[in-house]
């Protein structure tokens, strides 16, 4: 297949910890502290050439941590993701330097994209073009407007000309005139046969630009394909979602997760039970090993230091008064035995 993006069972997981003392054991004891929380749970699927994709779901559902994927700006935990050609990633204020003006932005991710310094020269006219955000162009981008900072990264991200497009919800700040303006710009993508990922809670711009849809459920694919059968289904739960109390809301996803943790823990005891069956059982070796060497670390440092300290005194050397009295106490001493003899 001539796929632009592929994914193969990915999973994103962080650890969420209650404690800041709890990420610090967790470095000592690996996986001993903190609780697993799954953003994206065993994700296939594939994107051709000329595929614009609307990623949709409720908030919470992994939406941004899709995005930041197949952005590469995060890696995946588990499973493996191939992109084909250069990406580019729109999203409000990423990527940008606040302590930076926005022409050194420009210059700077230019450069992170691989252009030479002469194609930055001849493409920086036409981004602040794009970007119309007069003066502020030369003042640091600390100073900026989230609408301001969206046109920036849009006008940079679409006149680098890139493979793969993501835009998460980057359409959502600014006036409407801007908003057509990027669309123009999109639809020109669009006819290039350039993939492109769209995230946006405004479903009229889904329907109106995307050719299909990624429906995304607290980290697990849902529903994907052409967008006049999977939109049906997504504003038909929509409905009922919206009509539920913030109690049911909770009480849904909390049932949805805990499917998702059963589904894993049923792949966990298969895997267990294979291990069984052939008589090996890494994993009591590898938890032994995973944790007593750091231990083991952690004691020797601590009693190499704590001998340092005692013995501190041993390493000292004397200032040199204390060498100069010492040694005219042994002369007055010597004087004191001449005399006496």
């Amino acid at each position: 297949m001539n796929y632009s993006v592929k994914f193969h069972n990915v999973t994103k997981k962080y650890k969420m910890h209650s404690k800041s003392s709890d990420k610090l054991k967790d470095i000592i004891y690996p996986g001993g502290f903190g609780e697993d929380f799954y953003a994206l749970r065993n994700l296939s699927f594939e994107a051709q050439k000329g595929d614009v994709i609307g990623i949709i779901g409720v908030n919470g559902s992994g939406k941004s941590t899709m995005s930041n994927l197949i952005a590469g700006i995060t890696p995946p935990t588990v499973g493996t993701i191939d992109i084909k050609g250069k990406i580019s990633l729109i999203a409000i204020a990423v990527g940008l330097n606040n302590q930076l003006t926005g022409r050194e932005n420009i210059e700077l991710k230019c450069l992170m994209m691989g252009l030479s310094k002469d194609e930055i020269q001849t493409l920086t006219p036409e981004i602040i073009e794009f970007a119309d955000i007069g003066k502020f162009i030369d003042m640091p981008v600390k100073k900026y407007s989230s609408g301001m900072k969206s046109r920036l990264g849009f006008a940079i991200s679409v006149n680098i000309n890139p493979d793969v497009l993501v835009i998460d919800e980057a359409l959502s700040v600014g006036d409407q005139t801007f908003t057509d303006k990027c669309l123009k710009r999109m639809n020109e993508f669009k006819e290039q046969g350039k993939t492109i990922f769209f995230v946006s809670h405004s479903l009229g711009q889904v329907k109106q630009f995307c050719t299909k849809a990624l429906w995304i459920e607290y980290g697990e694919i849902k529903d994907y394909g052409l967008m006049q059968d999977v939109m049906p289904k997504y504003e038909q739960f929509l409905k009922e979602y919206r009509a539920m109390s913030k109690e049911e809301q909770q009480k849904f996803k909390e049932e949805a997760q805990r499917k998702q943790a059963g589904q894993e823990m049923k792949q966990e005891d298969a895997k267990a039970l294979d291990i069984a069956h052939t008589g090996l059982n890494p994993r009591k070796r590898k938890k032994k090993k995973k944790y007593m060497i750091p231990l083991a670390g952690l004691v020797l440092c601590i009693g190499v230091g704590s001998t340092a300290y005692l013995k501190k005194d041993l390493f000292v050397q004397p200032p040199q008064a204390e060498v100069e009295s010492k040694k005219k106490q042994v002369s007055n001493e010597k004087k004191k035995i001449h005399w006496r003899i």
